[in-house]
């Protein structure tokens, strides 16, 4: 026999073998029929897996978080079943499959066939097949040999099976469809009816540019009708704010891909969005007891070497040598911080130092990744570092948090923390990575913080608490970081001088909050649809003239708004005033005056917002005075 301990911790003894499909059928039917895979102490298991121990169970249905990881794995394998079918077996090699966020992928290699989106309908219409016929799904374990055998025609299967140590491998089956997965899958193939087919593009085996290049297909799917309605809603929703489009059609930024790859170019009206994030950030840090630095873009590369970069970043480096001096460009700016704080004696008394620079970096990524401002080669981090005594850690990150979710407010973001512990690929000793992550969940915890814990995702210096931001669509990006080290001020023997005059090892924090401020910046151009606040706006008000006559008196009017602080600009042009204003609301300017024979004579003016609003009879006076008020108080919506 065997104890089962359900999650209210009631327990109930069944025969040896058992499996959760018939526990959850014991309990309801209602449950029998919604059930997909069970939680065994712990682990996502099928339903059908016998259990030959006393075990904690819980029952995961179509409604449960951890539902999509495994409903959308067999709706890939059902996508790759439905490849199989209409291209036959011999043309058809299979790659892998895996769940994404919000998705699925598979990639193939079909024999004399490029796939594109118009292909779409016809394996939509074979996995709707597929669907229907609520094929039975099942898990066989073979060993290595077995698996060369039922995979001896599929080579990237093969290329896998080889590499793995353990001989014991996991197949599933459905119908004449089979593939090598660790899953849990659902029961059968019936369970989800609702997907969509989204894209088609190219990669390579394994991401190695070396590699044959493939065709992966990306999907999602859904439990219900309405989910995948929103979804697919949000999706054309996101196209229609790519900041890709949106950027240089609003002359933020310009990309020049055979020049400067992943170097973005800053047009006027970008540069004024951005300073105005450095000036808002300026402002924060300094109320926060932060001190401004600059350093070097390119410095001797033993720096590198002794800050461990070397070892565990070099593929991601650019370098340049002259006078037989080898230099790298910078990818971080910890290495220059640290030559700044060993440039001084340092007392107990001197700590925390919090130093903060907007520094440039450059680090390689693959020509096939770059992805307008989001994935670039060169970016802005508003990065800092703080040194500080181990009895000063808790204090400082809790200042973080605090610093993190004051700016983060200002732009109407929610955001989680992710806590990342000690990866594989780490520096220093065991003791110092537990006694850092120690600290970080301590702060966490104190400023009542929800959290998750990403085991093994740790920089190779120390753990990190990430932050990840929601915006007006939904999605999560990955923004603030904060990173405790024990290991860099080791590397370069850095010291303070305590009460007793001894000499002792600072802690350094590494923390960026927009993170990179171009990837920070397509985010905002997305969150609000290139309508920025006002504040943040390159033009705040358009003067429109009715004709000719106007242009001088309404130039007068746009120095007074000038003088407060307020961006203008005055559309002069030969336009009929509709076409100026049409015009001014592609350009997304929050508010436009339309400025006539009234308009000079008197002291009132009438509003138009960017959304097509109009505000009569507003005395100059007291539009200017609200305007700066919006400004000044960066609010997010506009006043009139």
């Amino acid at each position: 026999m065997v104890k089962i301990t359900y999650p209210d911790n009631s327990v109930q003894e069944f025969k040896d073998g058992i499996t959760p499909a018939e526990i959850a059928k014991g309990i309801s039917e209602g449950l029998y029929r919604n059930a997909i895979a069970a939680e065994i102490n712990g682990e996502l298991k099928d339903l059908n897996t016998p259990i030959m121990q006393d075990s904690t169970i819980k029952l995961i249905t179509l409604d449960d978080e951890i539902a999509p990881k495994i409903y959308r794995h067999t709706m890939a394998h059902i996508m790759a079943q439905a490849v199989v079918r209409i291209f036959g077996k011999d043309r058809v090699k299979l790659a892998i499959g895996p769940v994404i966020e919000n998705g699925f992928y598979y990639d193939f290699d079909i024999e004399g066939y490029n796939l594109s989106e118009e292909d779409f309908p016809k394996i939509e219409e074979e996995m709707k097949k597929i669907v229907k016929e609520d094929i039975k799904i099942i898990r066989k374990e073979v060993n290595k040999k077995e698996a060369i055998e039922l995979f001896k025609d599929q080579p990237y299967k093969l290329e896998l099976i080889e590499e793995l140590e353990e001989d014991t491998i996991s197949v599933y089956f459905q119908g004449d469809f089979y593939d090598m997965c660790r899953g849990p899958h659902l029961p059968s193939t019936g369970y989800v009816k609702y997907f969509k087919l989204l894209s088609v593009s190219g990669a390579y085996w394994r991401g190695d540019e070396k590699n044959k290049m493939l065709q992966r297909i990306y999907a999602t799917a859904f439990p219900k009708k309405k989910q995948l309605e929103d979804y697919l809603n949000m999706l054309e929703e996101a196209k229609k704010r790519d900041h890709r489009k949106l950027g240089p059609k609003l002359n933020l930024f310009m990309l020049q891909s055979e020049m400067a790859p992943g170097m973005p170019f800053f047009l006027p009206n970008g540069k004024i969005v951005l300073n105005e994030l450095m000036a808002y950030s300026r402002q924060v840090h300094k109320k926060y007891g932060y001190e401004e630095v600059d350093t070097p873009q390119i410095m001797n590369i033993k720096l590198w070497h002794q800050s461990g970069h070397w070892d565990h970043y070099k593929e991601n480096m650019f370098f340049t040598e002259k006078e037989d001096l080898p230099m790298a460009v910078k990818p971080m700016n910890c290495p220059g911080h640290i030559l700044i704080y060993k440039n001084n004696f340092v007392s107990y008394k001197d700590l925390p130092i919090r130093m903060f620079e907007f520094g440039k970096v450059h680090r390689y990524e693959r020509s096939g990744v770059l992805h307008g401002l989001f994935r670039v080669r060169a970016f802005t981090q508003d990065d800092a570092h703080i040194f500080c005594m181990q009895s000063q850690i808790e204090e400082e990150i809790i200042k973080v948090i605090q610093l993190t979710n004051e700016i983060y407010s200002s732009f109407g973001f929610e955001y989680e923390a992710i806590l990342s512990t000690m990866p594989e690929d780490h520096m220093g000793d065991i003791e110092s990575w537990e006694r850092a992550t120690d600290a970080l969940k301590k702060a966490l915890e104190k400023t009542n913080m929800k959290y998750r814990i990403d085991e093994g995702e740790g920089a190779f210096y120390g753990p990190k608490i990430d932050f990840n931001v929601t915006d007006s669509l939904g999605r999560k990006w990955q923004c603030t970081t904060i990173q405790l080290d024990f290991q860099m001020p080791e590397r370069f023997d850095m010291v303070y001088a305590d009460e007793n005059d001894e000499q002792k090892r600072p802690v350094m924090i590494h923390r960026a909050i927009f993170g990179s401020l171009e990837r920070f910046f397509g985010i905002l151009i997305e969150n609000f649809a290139g309508e920025f606040p006002t504040w943040l706006s390159p033009v705040q008000v358009s003067i429109l003239p009715v004709s000719e006559k106007f242009n001088e008196e309404a130039k007068k009017f746009s120095r007074i708004l000038e003088q407060e602080g307020i961006r203008v600009y005055v559309n002069d042009s030969d336009a009929t005033v509709g076409y100026k204003i049409r015009n001014e609301q592609i350009r997304k300017v929050p508010y436009m005056i339309v400025f006539g024979e009234k308009e000079v004579d008197s002291d009132t003016i009438n509003i138009r917002t960017r959304k097509g609003n109009t505000i009569e009879n507003v005395s100059k006076e007291r539009f200017i005075e609200e305007i700066k008020k919006e400004i000044k108080n960066r609010n997010l919506d506009l006043t009139f």
